[in-house]
């Protein structure tokens, strides 16, 4: 376990030893939540909840990613021409346009809205999105590859229009957009974007995009933007590589309350076998170990509750669609709990109670926006 390194020891006091581990053990308790704060609450906690301010152009440009450079473009296709001549060009001929993005949903089981498809040296690549971001998708000698470009969609919109080859010169180039997304009132989930500057080039070099350390299957970019460890294949250390762990960042364990936690993961009826889906994810905003440690059927990653202990691209980008809040005990009935669950257009409370070994869950309350 790591403890930190915050240590208030002046260079020439030094302590005896045992007071040293004592003072050690103290304040690593003192400065860390206990299970019982990160899992358990004495009564349904207030939302927090502040609208964060867009991002201007300049900070976006302040904060960008280090392998990516940004260039202006003279003659370009705008945000709006883009959404609009796409949406339309998308209802007119989509059985067609599919056909053209066949391989790509059949080798990546439809995980990824594609556009920008190109052909270079009999290896096909495409631009695809899903609910993470924006990746690269190839694929060569029958096999498919996807590597995260670490670009929040909150930022940059890349044309599903692509004028010119998105790979070129040993680099990955895209023409886009800087955005922000504007909220729509009694929409939650139903966001829209404004365009803040139009007619850029965003160039990653290839090297840089497919670079996996640890050779896990992930690329560098996609293990830092989310947490974990690129240069360990086993985030985790369960003897189960990232690529085929469900649940990556931390151990599953078999307890009480992690089960709890499993009956209330997200449910998808008729869901093809989300362990072949590598590049899928729900993700939780939790500091609760038990919820860490849950074994689901579908792959999760966790970020802290605090916002400002979160990684940059998830600080920035809305990737949060479910919730499972804190659980809150019954004074007089130790086996019975209450908690809720949340998604982009409701909210439900259960009452929980533990019983011969098996949870029993009665929805109480439902709030659908």
């Amino acid at each position: 376990m790591y403890f930190g390194s915050v240590f208030c020891i002046q260079s020439g006091n030094l302590l005896p030893m045992k007071f040293l581990y004592f003072f050690v053990f103290a304040l690593f308790f003192s400065c860390t939540k206990s299970l019982e704060e990160k899992c358990f609450t004495k009564g349904e906690e207030k939302s927090n909840y502040v609208e964060e301010k867009s991002y201007t152009v300049k900070q976006i440009l302040d904060e960008k990613p280090d392998y990516l450079e940004i260039n202006n473009l003279k003659n370009f296709r705008d945000f709006k021409q883009d959404s609009l001549y796409s949406h339309e060009l998308k209802w007119k001929n989509y059985d067609e346009r599919m056909k053209d993005y066949d391989v790509f949903r059949e080798k990546f089981s439809d995980q990824f809205m594609c556009f920008g498809k190109q052909t270079v040296d009999k290896v096909e690549y495409s631009l695809g999105r899903n609910n993470l971001g924006y990746w690269l998708l190839k694929i060569e000698n029958n096999k498919p590859s996807a590597y995260f470009l670490g670009l929040s969609f909150s930022h940059y919109y890349l044309n599903e229009i692509q004028d010119k080859p998105i790979i070129k010169d040993g680099f990955l180039q895209v023409e886009g957009s800087l955005v922000k997304i504007i909220k729509v009132a009694g929409l939650p989930g139903y966001d829209d974007y404004s365009a803040m500057e139009d007619g850029k080039l965003f160039k990653i070099n290839l090297k840089d995009l497919i670079q996996d350390s640890d050779s896990d299957g992930y690329n560098d970019i996609f293990e830092k933007s989310f947490g974990l460890n690129h240069q360990n294949k086993d985030s985790d250390g369960d003897r189960i590589n990232d690529f085929d762990d469900t649940n990556p960042m931390f151990r599953s364990e078999k307890n009480k309350f992690s089960e709890l936690y499993q009956r209330l993961l997200p449910e998808y009826a008729g869901a093809p076998d989300f362990k072949k889906l590598h590049y899928y994810f729900e993700v939780f905003e939790t500091d609760c170990d038990y919820f860490h440690q849950v074994n689901p059927d579908y792959r999760i990653l966790f970020a802290p509750d605090e916002k400002n202990k979160q990684i940059n691209y998830i600080k920035v980008t809305d990737v949060f669609h479910h919730g499972i809040s804190k659980i809150e005990k019954n004074e007089k009935d130790p086996e019975r709990f209450y908690i809720h669950t949340w998604g982009s257009s409701s909210s439900t409370s259960f009452v929980a109670k533990y019983k011969n070994g098996k949870w029993e869950l009665e929805m109480t309350g439902q709030i659908v926006s």
